[in-house]
């Protein structure tokens, strides 16, 4: 039976074609339905396994940029850092010391340390075994800054000029007002002492040094007067000053040095001839005719000099 229905659809199929026609198309069809979806599984499976490569490298590119930015910003730290420092020693070399002073500079290691820490001071790194001693002047681009107060061997303590116990005698430089400047501590400027009521001090003047006291240069800029008045029935002006420097942005200062006096070419030659230490005297003839006649008596006859004896003449002795 099976045979014949068999045989039969396969005639009729040769006869008209309609069976190969419903299998090419209903075959296209599941063809595109099974076909359709796996295109859209594996359309969307590569495009995220894309995106995913994607973000990683991106990710990774994104690390190297990081680090790359941050290497980048230490090293404007670092140029910005070395600019600033350049131009603060530029400041100090720029500073011409007078006549018969040498300069050096120092760095300020420490603000108010130690034992003197209720002081207006800060420590160098400047000690004895850099030529270092009490009173060294201490000075910075913009004026005076102070002295050393104590030392070691390798760092010392300077005393501000704004600290109460300094007292600098100081002139100004528009009218020749002497007075003496003396500091009144952290953020309270200074005064100036002992200025007459008739005195021609006017504000805004700069106040340099006198040199009257043995420790600074003459003519160093010191603190600008910042106010002028009377008070009552005293016998001097109030004159209020501000120092010339800010010690809160202080890193480097100089130090002057008092250069020795060149010696005289007389006292150099002087001290390359050693002087005779001998507490002998010198010997007269005397004593030297006798050491001739001493050597003679103990030398043999035949190594004694023999004296010449004058020839006689003619005709004596006969």
């Amino acid at each position: 039976m099976v045979l014949f229905v068999y045989l039969g659809l396969f005639t009729w199929n040769i006869r008209t074609g309609y069976v190969d026609n419903l299998a090419s198309h209903t075959g296209l069809e599941l063809t595109r339905w099974v076909l359709t979806p796996g295109r859209w599984v594996w359309t969307r499976v590569s495009s995220f396994w894309e995106r995913y490569v994607y973000f990683v490298g991106l990710r990774q590119e994104n690390e190297v940029l990081r680090d790359e930015l941050a290497r980048a910003n230490e090293e404007l730290v670092g140029a910005r850092e070395q600019a600033s420092l350049a131009k603060r020693l530029t400041g100090i070399l720029m500073i011409t010391p007078p006549p018969e002073w040498s300069r050096e500079a120092a760095r300020v290691i420490a603000h108010r340390l130690g034992p003197n820490a209720a002081l207006e001071t800060f420590v160098i790194d400047r000690g004895s075994r850099h030529g270092v001693e009490i009173n060294t002047p201490v000075i910075s681009p913009e004026g005076v800054v102070g002295r050393v107060l104590r030392y070691s061997m390798s760092a010392a303590t300077v005393i501000m000029i704004t600290d109460p116990n300094s007292k600098i005698p100081v002139v100004s430089q528009k009218t020749r007002t002497q007075g003496i400047l003396v500091g009144r501590g952290p953020n309270l400027g200074m005064s100036l002492q002992y200025v007459a009521l008739n005195a021609p001090l006017e504000k805004g003047e700069t106040l340099v040094t006198t040199g009257l006291e043995g420790i600074f240069p003459q003519g160093l800029p010191v603190a600008e007067v910042s106010d002028v008045s009377r008070e009552g029935s005293s016998l001097f002006l109030n004159v209020q000053a501000q120092a010339l420097f800010d010690p809160k942005r202080m890193e480097e200062v100089a130090l002057l040095r008092k250069i020795p006096p060149p010696r005289p070419p007389e006292a150099t030659e002087a001290d390359d001839a050693l002087p005779d230490t001998s507490t002998k005297r010198p010997k007269g003839a005397a004593e030297r005719k006798g050491e001739v006649k001493k050597r003679g008596r103990n030398e043999p006859p035949e190594a004694r000099p023999q004296e010449s004896l004058p020839r006689k003449k003619r005709g004596e002795g006969q």
